[in-house]
């Protein structure tokens, strides 16, 4: 049986009247229909995906994308081979348990950091998109990057719109397998080497290029490099749009963080409507039609084929490439630029200014989201800034919490790990206090090499004098490790605690 949505009323009773009023809300009664009505008038939860074929165009904004295309993927791309002080500089080495990122070498300890990083960029999409919506995803986004770069290599072995249509509509020869062809090698490479630099943030790069050259991958390694590289082949080649509408969270949530004073891509309806086509010696005025010439070239360029003059839509990804064709129409009908533009819901309903909309940007909600990632942001370097090379884990004997030696001696036994968070091998000092006359009973220096972690294993004893004062009871206790790292010496403390048996 098949649903559809009915716009009749149905013969309900009197008493379901009665209910129907005195409800707040608006309901759509759903009625059944017979199996072999007309499709058309039948509403389906699975419709076939119609193919977008989208339009190149040039314009201030496509040039601003392509900086953005080149500026993300020479980072990417660059950065793993980028050396410091002698090794990678930006390199997540989860077997060895460390990771460079420039003159920082982080522990899993450290994750702390990373989650900082998170809620930053977060803070950071809010306050961008309150102000200007979704221009991540229009200029910088990896699902925007890729799909713009795998759109070019179609349109340079295919064609441009028409030629691809045209394309897929003929039938198979010589000519359609090599343009076919020559587009699905350049694809499959291009995820191959993306691939390749991803594993490449994981693996020293120089080295998994002799890896390569050897095809002497170990089993993790080509799985990653292929399944990122199809991943990127399938995103950008295939799923597109796709992704944008139906897998990425964020045109979900987008709306809870926009509002009438944001800036959006939005079409000026008083000044286009009525639509219609015309001359260009025309006078619209004459003809009673707007400046909108139903060129419908707005729908053609835009990569996740939507109708901007039906209003902003969750799909829209503020590429702007209706902006840049619009503007070239409106040059050649010679009207003034703008009909599509950058703007917001109240500067197209209220006709405010370039100025007047700046001014209503800075509401409420965007100071609160700039202050909130100032102050976190300043947070985060400060912490960062006065981070100390190394870190200390105090670790107590489990087997014996606490023994008496032959002289009345009360010991404890413990073992610090110390890492070492710089690049130079550094030797290292522990003491102890919180305890009146309380022996540290081993030898307490150890050198640790670099970015490794070392263990000093710490004997502390107490006199059985002093012992009497704090039988059965926990004492807490402080161990302090010293090192000097360029000519200044730093200390950190760790609490633990001394066991005294009844």
């Amino acid at each position: 049986m098949r649903f559809t949505r009915s716009r009749t009323r149905p013969p309900w009773s009197p008493l379901l009247l009665v209910v129907c009023k005195l409800a707040s809300k608006k309901t759509i009664p759903i009625h059944s229909v017979p199996v072999d009505a007309n499709p058309d008038d039948l509403f389906s939860a699975y419709e076939k995906q119609i193919k977008i074929y989208p339009r190149s165009v040039k314009g201030w904004f496509a040039n601003w994308r392509w900086v953005t295309v080149w500026a993300t993927q020479l980072f990417f791309y660059g950065l793993p081979w980028l050396q410091w002080n002698g090794r990678q500089a930006v390199l997540f080495d989860l077997s060895e348990r460390r990771f460079f990122v420039l003159g920082l070498v982080l522990h899993p300890q450290d994750l702390i950091y990373l989650t900082a990083l998170l809620v930053l960029s977060a803070l950071a999409l809010f306050f961008v998109t309150a102000v200007v919506g979704r221009l991540w995803c229009g200029y910088a986004c990896p699902q925007t990057v890729y799909t713009e770069i795998f759109m070019w290599v179609e349109r340079h072995t295919e064609g441009d719109r028409i030629a691809r249509m045209r394309l897929d509509a003929s039938r198979w020869t010589l000519k359609k397998l090599a343009r076919k062809g020559s587009k699905q090698a350049l694809w499959i490479g291009i995820g191959l080497i993306t691939g390749f630099t991803f594993v490449g943030y994981f693996t020293p790069i120089r080295v998994l290029m002799g890896e390569l050259i050897t095809l002497s991958f170990s089993p993790w390694e080509w799985f990653w490099v292929l399944f990122y590289g199809f991943a990127t082949y399938g995103n950008a080649g295939y799923m597109r749009e796709q992704v944008c509408k139906y897998m990425c969270p964020y045109a979900r949530f987008q709306s809870a963080l926009i509002d009438m004073d944001s800036m959006v891509i939005a079409y000026d309806a008083k000044r286009g409507e009525s639509r219609g086509s015309r001359p260009r010696s025309a006078d619209p005025n004459a003809l009673g039609l707007g400046d909108c010439i139903d060129c419908t070239l707005c729908v053609q360029v835009c990569p996740t084929g939507i109708d901007i003059r039906d209003g902003l839509q969750n799909e829209c990804i503020a590429c702007a490439a209706c902006i840049d064709v619009c503007d070239d129409v409106m040059g050649k009908m010679g009207y003034p630029p703008g009909l599509i533009r950058y703007s917001s819901g109240n500067g197209i309903a209220k006709e405010l200014t370039t100025r007047q909309m700046v001014k209503r940007v800075w509401r409420p909600r965007v100071w609160i989201y700039g202050f909130l990632l100032l102050t976190l942001s300043m947070i985060f370097i400060l912490n960062l800034s006065v981070r100390k090379g190394f870190s200390v884990d105090v670790l107590k004997d489990r087997g014996a919490m606490a023994r008496e030696s032959g002289k009345g001696y009360i010991e404890n036994v413990y073992r610090l790990q110390i890492m070492n968070g710089t690049e130079q091998t550094q030797k290292y000092r522990a003491s102890v206090h919180g305890i009146p006359d309380l022996i540290l009973d081993t030898n307490p220096e150890v050198t640790v090499g670099p970015t490794e972690i070392g263990s000093l294993p710490v004997r502390l004893r107490l006199p059985p004098q002093v012992a009497q004062n704090y039988r059965g009871r926990v004492h807490p206790i402080s161990f302090v490790v010293e090192t000097t790292i360029d000519g200044r010496i730093i200390s950190t403390e760790e609490k633990s605690t001394f066991n005294v048996p009844r």
